[in-house]
């Protein structure tokens, strides 16, 4: 990523985010909680200088966060057809991702990826290999104020009919020379390029960063 797409501030607040959040977390004494609270409500200040987001709101959502403090994870899936790639269109901001999304608590990554394909597309999928792992760039507006990994999955469809979802409005194929807006949050041309390699060569080895 270049410095346009991860601003220094951004960088900055989520590592002093992190700290406080695993300092909360150990903290046994009432000065260091203080302490360690204050750097929550400092990081929250300075996303909301930098954002549209109220620095109270942030401070709140930071607040939920238990433990450790480690980047989330999302998971994408690259289904072709035809040499055609299954899109959906996000109700959120309109533009076109792979479906995917945050990873769930108690489930392996390989029944995510095709869980989230059936829920967001109506296609019943099967994971076929590990495209890549990647630092997710959350870094557009609205800003993400987390720090994420995608993981992303070449999938196979095994049944089911394009159907839209809560989450999704319409569900497509499209040839990678014709593909619509992408929702850059989301899916990045990187993860499309990747997986067509995947596709067309079984025996590269996944990428990674």
């Amino acid at each position: 990523m270049n410095e346009a797409s991860h601003p220094q501030w951004l960088k900055w607040a989520r590592e002093i985010q992190a700290i406080g959040q695993t300092g909360l977390h150990y903290a046994e004494q009432e000065y260091d909680r203080q302490r360690y609270g204050r750097l929550v409500s400092l990081a929250s200040e300075i996303m909301a200088a930098h954002s549209q987001a109220e620095a109270a709101s942030l401070e709140r959502i930071f607040l939920q966060q238990n433990g450790y403090a480690t980047p989330k994870v999302d998971v994408r899936g690259a289904v072709f057809r035809d040499d055609k790639l299954l899109m959906v269109r996000e109700r959120t901001d309109g533009y076109w991702s792979l479906p995917g999304g945050w990873a769930d608590v108690n489930e392996k990554p390989s029944a995510m990826i095709e869980r989230e394909i059936r829920e967001e597309s109506g296609f019943h999928a099967r994971a076929r290999c590990l495209v890549g792992v990647y630092e997710a760039n959350h870094d557009q507006e609205p800003i993400d104020v987390f720090h994420a990994y995608k993981l992303l999955f070449l999938c196979d469809i095994v049944a089911g009919e394009a159907q839209t979802s809560y989450e999704t409005s319409e569900v497509g194929f499209f040839t990678l020379d014709d593909l619509p807006p992408l929702s850059t949050s989301r899916t990045q041309m990187r993860y499309i390029r990747d997986a067509q390699a995947c596709l067309r060569d079984m025996t590269l080895p996944a990428v990674f960063d």
